[in-house]
Order: C-alpha cells, then structure tokens, then sequence
C-alpha cells in the first residue's frame, strides 16, 4: 500500500493544528527504579538531539497475527501463502483518524515525521532534546553503564496526551536502557579447552548414527552435520535463498578468518564469502574481528554452503557525545536493524541473532512492538531465530526491578517472544544431553501461544509445584528447539579458539532451517517462514528429543530436560533428513 505511507507523509508534512488538548499528559511508561547498571550522569549535552520512532496503533489489533499463525500452520489451507511487504502495510495500518490527530500533535510542536517500517511506525529525525522532553512531558538525561564505559540519552519516565493513548503504542527510545554493549552476546571464548587445528572428520560421510567421540570435546562443522544428519545435501537454490546473520556490539565478520576456516574445516569451500550491510555506524575495518560475528558468519557457513549470507553490522553502541558533527543520539539497537532488515528485497528467508536482555529490563510495550516486527517477517516468509542466553534459569542474583524486590527466574528477550524460534543448548553426543547454560523458563510478558499449549502443560503436570512462586506457568514456554552450544572450533584472528554459548547454538540451527527452505525453494515451493506452529505439530516426528541435564541458576538447580518439551532444551534437536522427507 504505497499510497498509505505517501499519504501520511503529506499529511504530516501539511497538517495544520486540530484542536486538542496537548497539555493533558497521561503516564505512558515509567521505572518505579532506574534499572540495574545505570547511573545519572548529567544534562544532556547542549544542542544534543535524539531520533525517535513513533509507533502507530493498528487499526485491526488482531489482523497480523492472525495472518502469521495461518500461513505458519501445516494444517491450515494458507500455509506457505505468505504475504507481500505491501500486503504486509495493509494488515498493519493505522485507523485514518489516527494519521490526522498524531499529525496535529507534532505540528503544533513543529515537528516533521517520515513513513517507517511497513508504515505503522513514525521516524522523527534528530529531535532537539528540549523539543521531546516537551513532547513526551519526559527529562532525558546522560546516563552511563560503569561496566562498559557505555553512555546514553533516556528517560526513567514519558507520556503522551490522553487523547493520544488509543492512537500511540510506544515512543522509543525512552525507557528502554538495553543498548547493544549492555546486551548480553549469548558466546564465551573457552580457555585452556582443547582446539583442534583442522577437521579430520571433513572427508567422512558421518550419519547420526556415527557421531565420533571426539565431537564430545571438540565440534566441528563435519560433528554438526552428522548430529542433525544433513550430511550429503548439496543446496540446489542458491540464486534465490539467502541466510542473514544480525550482528552488533561493533563486531564484523572477517573474510580471512572465514577463508582459512573453510580450507582447515570444510571441504570444497575455499571460495566461500559473504556479503556485508552497515547499519547506523556498524564497522567493516576487517581488524580485529569479533568472537561472536566471526563464530556466526563460520557456522552458518558451515552447514549451508553454497548458500549466500549476508551479515548485517548495526552500530549504535559508542559512548554518546554529543559534538558539532554527531549531535544525535540514534542507541536503538533493534527497530535500527529491523527498519533496514525489513526494507530488505529480495527479504533473506533465514535470520539469526545471538544477543538478549534480561526480559525484566525491557518495557513491555516495546517489547510487544518489536515482537510484531517479528511476526511481520514470519509472515513474508523469512524464519527467525533467536539463542535462549547463556545463564540457564537466571544469571546473577536474579531480583527483580519491581518494589518489593524478590529472587525471580529471569527470562531473556527476544528469546521470550513467541513469533521466534527461541534455540537452547545441549553438549556432549550420543546422546546429547542439555547444556547447563542453556537459558529457558517462562515469560513474565506474553502469554502462552497456542501452538505449544499442550507440549508445555504436559511439563507442567510433571513438575507439579516445583518452583512455585519462581515462574509464570501461563507465559511463553521457551526455548523451542536446541543445538551444540559447547566446544565449537572457531578462527579469530587466523589461529583457532574454542567458543561455548548458545550463540554456538542459533547459527547452526539456523543453517539447518535454511538448508530445509533451499530444499522447499527448489521444489517449487514457499520458504517455511514462522517455523514454531510446524515444530510444535507435524514437525515434531522430525526432532531428536533430549531427556537429561538441567539449566541451573538464580541459586536453583534449575529445570530438568526429560521427554518431550522442556524449558531447558525444548522440543530437541533438528533432525535435518526427516524434516526434510516431511515437507516434502
């Protein structure tokens, strides 16, 4: 729907003031207490400005996910029929009127706004920090993380005219203090933990059913490929398929690193590559590669070349000074990369991302908008994953942010979100057993989907009252799926480094899934797109379930994998030739 968004430019270009009245502000979002780690430093810098996105409340609430759950859904005459990115701007539209009555509120503060997204979201360019304090009736000021030297524009507290809160989901950013350096990269580099230099394994054609001992200490690409049995399949849809790696923290891929890991652990490879796009600052120097990007960008590699990847770099995250030249704060780490990712032709049908926050940390109406920016991807038929972190049932002394505080399991976001593909960990092989750091839990924001209704209730009828009081038994169950998350062999800076997390664990799922939609694609048919309600029902016989090991934390010994789903593992691991002969 072009016309829609060319139509809201002009008329919040032209707009002249309705009356109304701006003064009457209602609380939108505030912290009853700043959130852990950040201090006030001081008042903005002079002449500072911020960019900030406008979320616009959709005239149908239902009509996305609706969509997303019928074309996701094996049993459902829409499967596969996913949508256009201008189909996708229908669904989620706004209510004419609000165009007209978000228009008069900026004009009368004589503030241009721009289309974004699939133009349900408003893009206000470097804002005066005056001008949004009186906007959003907030007090942006400079906070810092000691931690990382890290500093930021925010607000403890914002609001909106009342006449505002039926048209207006979320302003952002304002309360939200998650920036990328404060996230948490969901990878470790394994110290005095043994490395292989080359793959001896790579010119044996190993199937799940001879999985090598020594991938219990050491996972390479060939260990991989035996343990979720895709070894053999050779991509046939590689001018059209397309796997998308997010990266941040002012990490970037290195193209030597990736070289000299094709030519030691794969074979036929040499030639492999991968295209680069900036976002908001993100670095491409080619020094100093990061551990997690370099990690990512092999693994994905590594289980489905040829197939084209793309590493999208989002910046965002340097200390923010304000000078002559950079006088605008834009630390938002994920409407940055979604407003580029989506706008994306052709659209990559796989995407990972390996970094989190601490649920509690992040407003839940921000949480819930950039949830629907998922599932509008779902719905064009791109498949998202998400590593479940690193700190099982909660890292930390895991208190919430709330008065009174109390000890809580903490659930980690996006992972929580249930238009993802949320992936835990597992180790060690034949069998695998789940990895003590595999985070996973319930979420304290959305509600259990339908889709795993009765996987979830089967473990909670089996745990009985265990963890009473710890965890919310109606939220999102998650992870959903798990892989290897320890002892992978990764090149930095040409030498070979161990690396453990469930950052280990996304990209290999992920290149799994990504060989699955060459497979669809070159049949003629549709990406698989949301992947949660196929895994949850026909997919399930396509899956290797793990039954022990446990996820402690937060001074528990957290859950315990056991049949079927469980909050530490999931439904299991990826079984890539019974998917396969499934969808088929």
């Amino acid at each position: 729907m072009l016309w829609l968004s060319l139509s809201l430019f002009v008329s919040l270009a032209n707009a002249k003031p309705l009356v109304a009245r701006w003064d009457n502000m209602k609380l939108k979002h505030g912290w009853e207490t700043l959130p852990a780690h950040w201090v006030p430093i001081g008042a903005a810098p002079e002449g500072a400005t911020i960019d900030l996105h406008i979320k616009l409340k959709s005239a149908d609430a239902d009509a996305l996910i609706g969509t997303l759950l019928e074309v996701s859904d094996p049993s459902h005459e829409r499967y596969g029929k996913h949508l256009s990115k201008e189909e996708v701007a229908e669904l989620v539209a706004p209510h004419s009127d609000t165009h007209a009555i978000v228009a008069s509120w900026l004009a009368a503060h004589n503030i241009a706004a721009r289309p974004a997204f699939n133009g349900d979201w408003l893009q206000l360019d470097a804002v005066p920090i005056e001008t949004a304090n009186a906007l959003l009736d907030a007090s942006y000021q400079l906070y810092e993380h000691p931690s990382t030297g890290e500093t930021l524009l925010r607000t403890q507290s914002y609001s909106l005219p009342a006449a505002l809160h039926g048209h207006v989901s979320v302003v952002a950013p304002t309360t939200f203090f998650g920036t990328p350096q404060a996230m948490r990269a969901t990878s470790r580099v394994e110290e005095n933990t043994k490395v292989v230099q080359e793959d001896v394994l790579r010119a044996q054609a190993l199937s799940p059913d001879a999985v090598p001992s020594s991938c219990a200490s050491t996972i390479t690409p060939s260990c991989l490929k035996a343990l979720y049995n895709t070894t053999g399949f050779t991509p046939a849809a590689t001018n059209r398929n397309i796997l998308a790696v997010a990266g941040y923290l002012q990490e970037f891929a290195n193209q030597a690193d990736l070289t000299t890991f094709a030519n030691r652990f794969l074979t036929g490879a040499s030639s492999a590559t991968f295209g680069t796009v900036l976002i908001n600052g993100g670095q491409n120097s080619q020094n100093n590669p990061g551990v997690e990007a370099n990690l990512d960008i092999q693994y994905t590699t590594g289980m489905s070349f040829p197939t084209p990847q793309i590493y999208y770099s989002t910046g965002g995250s340097p200390p923010f000074i304000s000078d002559d030249n950079t006088p605008t704060n834009t630390n938002e780490p994920y409407l940055n990369f979604l407003d580029t990712f989506i706008a994306q032709s052709p659209l990559p049908q796989t995407l990972t991302t390996s970094y989190g926050d601490d649920e509690q940390t992040v407003p839940l109406d921000f949480a819930t908008e950039v949830c629907n920016l998922f599932a509008q991807l779902g719905t064009m038929g791109t498949s998202v994953m998400f590593s479940s972190g690193d700190f099982g049932v909660g890292g930390g002394d895991c208190q919430t942010n709330t008065s009174p505080r109390k000890v809580q399991f903490q659930p980690i976001f996006p992972a929580t979100c249930p238009f993802v593909t949320s992936v835990g960990g597992t180790t060690s092989v034949n069998p695998e057993v789940a990895a003590s750091l595999s985070s996973g839990g319930f979420s304290n924001y959305f509600a259990q989907p339908s889709y795993q209704t009765s996987s979830v209730a089967t473990f909670l009828n089996a745990i009985g009252t265990q963890f009473n009081g710890l965890f919310n038994r109606t939220g999102r169950g998650f992870p959903d799926v798990a892989a290897q998350a320890e002892h992978f062999q990764v090149v930095i800076g040409g030498r070979v480094g161990s690396v453990a997390g469930t950052s280990c664990s996304s990209p290999t799922v992920a290149g799994v899934v990504s060989l699955l939609n060459d497979f669809r694609l070159s049949e003629g048919k549709s990406s698989l797109g949301f992947l949660n309600p196929l895994l949850y029902s026909t997919g399930l016989s396509g899956l290797n379930d793990i039954t022990s090991g446990s996820n402690p934390g937060c001074g528990t010994a957290g859950f315990t994998a056991r049949a079927g789903w469980d909050p530490v593992t999931g439904l299991g691991t990826l079984d890539f030739g019974k998917l396969k002969a499934l969808l088929g």
